[in-house]
């Protein structure tokens, strides 16, 4: 079985790297986009982040445009309205598919670890989250109705 920290992935600026950089942290990963119902909780994210960052938390956002097309935008694109809206300073990668044939290894692993509800592996939509304690185990998921304010107490357990 792949280890989570072997995954290679790429950043939203185009360096090709693997989750070892992030290894030994607590990790929140997420599907993300920018045209979604969901998209203001890229201030919760963000803020999450900020509050635990210097214990050891990261939160790592992974566009996706397969939800009703809500990411269409390139990556300078995402790069830019996460800027000017959100003033993300959590790391972004290029944007991946999260299911289907062309499901990225990352969303594969994290899908196989930790179920949806009523035991789906599938991602239901964007903004579905999973928590990652500092072995690298997938400790919980939660779905897109779950705002990063409302799990604050799981990474505060962790970190």
């Amino acid at each position: 079985m792949t280890e989570l920290y072997d995954i290679p992935v790429m950043t939203i600026d185009g360096e090709a790297i693997t989750l070892k950089r992030y290894q030994g942290e607590v990790l929140l990963i997420v599907n993300v986009a920018s045209r979604c119902g969901f998209t203001p909780q890229y201030a919760g994210l963000e803020a999450l982040y900020r509050q635990y960052k210097d214990k050891g938390f990261v939160v790592l956002g992974f566009p996706c445009n397969q939800f009703r097309s809500q990411e269409p935008g390139s990556e300078a694109d995402i790069r830019q309205f996460c800027d000017a809206h959100f003033a993300v300073t959590f790391p972004l990668f290029a944007k991946i598919d999260v299911n289907g044939h062309n499901t990225h290894p990352l969303y594969r692993f994290l899908k196989s670890a930790k179920r949806g509800l009523l035991g789906r592996q599938k991602i239901a939509w964007n903004f579905t989250k999973f928590l990652v304690d500092r072995d690298g185990s997938v400790r919980r998921r939660y779905g897109p109705l779950r705002k990063p304010e409302q799990i604050e107490k799981d990474v505060s357990g962790l970190v």
